[in-house]
């Protein structure tokens, strides 16, 4: 393990070889959502974009699970390689990587059996369904991989393995990006082969990721004798541990599915406007997520070198850590800000050709960009949240943005502005999420205001 990039490395320097890597691999990532999103489009069936659009939410479920043992395990192991505490950290990964399993096997079985009554949920129509019903599927059908894909790329950041980590999801959506037309376009599977391409990718990363933890990394393990006892059959997980991870995984799970619910919501609200604004909107998200998977790549790439100072209970390096991570991200956001919205026609034809969805969504578009720097705020916050263990933080500000406080805004703004509220609902829930998670820094890290130590105990 490097300790000297945690410990002694120029905070750009350390900050950047961790979170470079994750932004690089986030990036990857985006392009494969930009194909997947111009390859559904680009079969010129407005309504298979709608019903992927609908449904593509569950996916996220699926990354909001994966988080729950890869963000929430993170997290505690990081805490505990700052306390020179490395057995009790590999230990915690093996329990990690094998209850994202369960999780995954618990999630296909109850996904199919609720299949319509979710369909019906997401807001799935006649016109829609069917390919709704197809990408739903499929997903669910991979869910076990596509959530256990999420514990290792995380852990592997804890003892400096970022570039290993990148590997890992790059060489997944490269496989995806491959899959997706030939499934889409060339086989004429629709909806079914956008799914199953993503699935397939999941399953590619997973294998990486078990030979490197097998062969590569000396404080990770996927071993299960670590975690059972062959004679009495006994968890060697102390109840605890397992309250410690899901302190912090809970909400880190609650972040990306109320980033599902947000979608969800916004969604249901904009049907009565029509499919046409549907369809806008999902394509106007995807386009919104350039910027919020590089400031989540930055943000969270960070949180193993976050974790072991606050673990270390070296402050002073980790006020620095917290300056710089504000400043970079607010200035990024101001630039992204600027960039997206200069090309928000160019960039919403990239996707389709039909001139009133391009109208519908520049609109859209431009309004979701004016929030930006709140969203870099409100990231960075609820990374260090997650990073110090403190639970209640992060969880608060999980079910806001795109949760609480996004269905305010909705419900205000759709009776008093209608059309234009719907769109400007997220828009101010960012905002005020921001200033919800400038109260609970100060309130909450008395410590890195102040530079001063304090007792941290992770058992």
């Amino acid at each position: 393990m490097n300790s000297e990039l945690f410990e002694k490395a120029p905070v750009p320097k350390a900050y950047f070889s961790l979170a470079t890597p994750v932004v690089l691999g986030m990036l990857v990532t985006l392009v494969y959502n930009m194909v997947d999103t111009y390859v559904i489009a680009h079969t010129g069936d407005t309504s298979m974009v709608a019903g992927v659009s609908l449904t593509a939410p569950v996916f996220t479920v699926m990354i909001a699970l994966g988080d729950i043992f890869g963000l929430g395990g993170a997290s505690v192991i990081s805490r505990l390689f700052g306390q020179r505490r490395y057995a009790d950290g590999k230990r915690l990964s093996v329990f990690c990587f094998y209850a994202a399993i369960v999780t995954g096997i618990l999630i296909a079985v109850l996904g199919l059996v609720f299949r319509d009554p979710m369909l019906t949920l997401l807001g799935a129509t006649a016109d829609t369904w069917r390919h709704a019903s197809d990408f739903y599927t499929l997903i669910i059908i991979g869910s076990p991989f596509i959530i256990v894909s999420m514990t290792p790329v995380n852990l592997l950041r804890t003892e400096g393995h970022a570039v290993q980590s990148m590997t890992g999801s790059v060489a997944g959506t490269v496989v995806n990006i491959m899959l997706n037309p030939l499934f889409v376009h060339v086989f004429g599977w629709g909806a079914a082969g956008s799914a199953g391409a993503t699935v397939i990718a999941n399953i590619c990363a997973d294998l990486y990721f078990v030979w490197f933890l097998l062969r590569r990394s000396p404080n990770l393990s996927i071993a299960p004798r670590l975690v059972i006892d062959r004679a009495t059959r006994r968890l060697h997980v102390a109840a605890h541990e397992i309250r410690d991870i899901f302190a912090i995984g809970i909400p880190a799970a609650i972040t990306n599915l109320t980033q599902s619910v947000g979608i969800v919501m916004v969604n249901l609200f904009l049907l009565p406007y029509g499919t046409d604004a549907v369809a806008a909107m999902g394509i106007a998200l995807k386009i919104v997520m350039i910027a919020v998977l590089v400031f989540a790549g930055f943000a969270f790439g960070a949180q193993p070198l976050i974790g072991y100072n606050w673990g270390a209970r070296n402050m002073p390096r980790l006020r620095a850590i917290m300056r710089f991570s504000y400043v970079f991200l607010c200035l990024f956001a101001l630039t992204m800000t600027l960039v997206l919205s200069l090309a928000d026609r160019m960039l919403m034809r990239f996707f389709i050709a039909d001139e009133t969805i391009v109208t519908l969504g520049a609109g859209m578009l431009r309004v979701q960009l004016l929030s930006l720097v709140c969203v870099a705020i409100v990231m960075v916050t609820t990374c260090t949240f997650q990073s110090a263990g403190k639970a209640l933080g992060a969880f608060v500000l999980s079910i806001g943005r795109q949760g609480v406080i996004l269905a305010v805004t909705l419900f205000v703004g759709s009776r008093m502005a209608g059309y234009t509220g719907v769109i400007a609902a997220q828009a101010l829930a960012d905002l005020l999420t921001a200033v919800l998670a400038v109260v609970l820094f100060a309130v909450m890290l008395p410590e890195l205001r102040r530079g001063e130590s304090s007792t941290i105990t992770v058992r």
